[in-house]
């Protein structure tokens, strides 16, 4: 395609996060205005050109046709627990406002000690009621999977799922026939050259979407339609511009029974909008157009690092290139 998006009036932004998330403490990435508003280049740093073409396709998605009418005008979302200590996992959750916890597990080899402190007190600041959900990133083989999440069902009084225990395919099947635990599935499908390989070879219970990385709203739609499983919609760490897309993916698919994992703006020391994408009493709205970035904001978390925010222009001009011509 040609050059839709300038690089050069696009914002680049280094946003800290509340706690270490996913390996990384600031969140990075691009913000640009289009036609029918803003969107957000945000793929992460380690991914290829290839990889982050379907951030970026989702982006302009949003900025040029918009999204899909939805079918409800609000989402149940889940609190996200990170790699954090008892008394703090509990109080996250005990504020939040959601009846759905989810929490990162295998932060480091050595973990399953405090998984399982997190996991039990994240079960005391929801009752007996609420839902625990478990997230590895692919950590874990497939005999520690299988012997963690035994041992972590049990001290969380029953998990809902275990989200992306192991990195294949092959392993998420064979931990899934050997726990009584669900299987969800998310890097498996965002990262997958063909996303239906997870629900062809019974490796999962749920796919995870994101449509950010999968190319935006209207194909993750097509993802959800052709694996046949049930469907969660979560965040690919975005600010409330890119998440937005998220919150319309997850306001149209037809049907979505479990809690959402969207409230990740919470996990951020700042954002590029002042009226961000917060939960209220667990539940987000469903927004029909993309929220418009504040200028004070973004001057506020404008890269500082020159060399930097060059890397993000030049990526973007590099990305774009590999987007299909309409």
């Amino acid at each position: 395609m040609g050059e839709l998006i300038d690089p050069e009036a696009a914002y680049v932004y280094a946003i800290p996060m509340r706690n270490r998330f996913r390996g990384i403490t600031v969140r990075e990435g691009m913000v640009f205005e289009g036609a029918l508003g803003w969107g957000e280049f945000c793929a992460f740093p380690e991914y290829g050109d290839r990889e982050a073409a379907g951030w970026l396709a989702t982006a302009v998605e949003q900025v040029t046709v918009g999204w899909p009418e939805p079918v409800r005008d609000r989402i149940a979302v889940n609190c996200t627990v990170p790699a954090v200590d008892s008394e703090r996992a509990y109080a996250l959750v005990a504020k939040s406002g959601c009846r759905t916890a989810k929490v990162k597990v295998a932060d480091h080899p050595g973990s399953l000690g405090e998984d399982l402190e997190r996991v039990a007190a994240v079960r005391d600041a929801l009752g007996p009621e609420g839902a625990i959900r478990v997230d590895a990133n692919a950590l874990w083989d497939v005999d520690t999977a299988v012997d963690h999440l035994t041992r972590i069902d049990r001290a969380a009084g029953g998990l809902e799922y275990a989200e992306q225990p192991c990195r294949t395919i092959e392993e998420l099947a064979e931990v899934r026939r050997r726990v009584d635990v669900r299987i969800a599935a998310d890097e498996s499908i965002r990262r997958a050259e063909d996303p239906l390989r997870v629900a062809v070879a019974g490796a999962a219970d749920i796919a995870v979407l994101k449509c950010t990385p999968l190319g935006g709203v209207r194909r993750a739609m097509r993802v959800a339609a052709a694996a046949g499983l049930r469907c969660v919609v979560s965040s690919a760490l975005e600010t409330s511009v890119g998440l937005a897309a998220q919150l319309a993916l997850a306001g149209a698919l037809p049907d979505l029974e479990f809690a959402c994992g969207l409230g990740t703006v919470t996990l951020f020391d700042g954002d590029t909008v002042t009226d961000s994408l917060r939960p209220v009493d667990g539940y987000l709205p469903v927004p029909r157009t993309p929220p418009t970035p504040d200028p004070e904001l973004l001057q506020r978390f404008r890269h500082p690092d020159p060399e930097r925010a060059r890397w993000w222009r030049e990526r973007l001009a590099r990305v774009q290139r590999l987007l299909p011509v309409d």
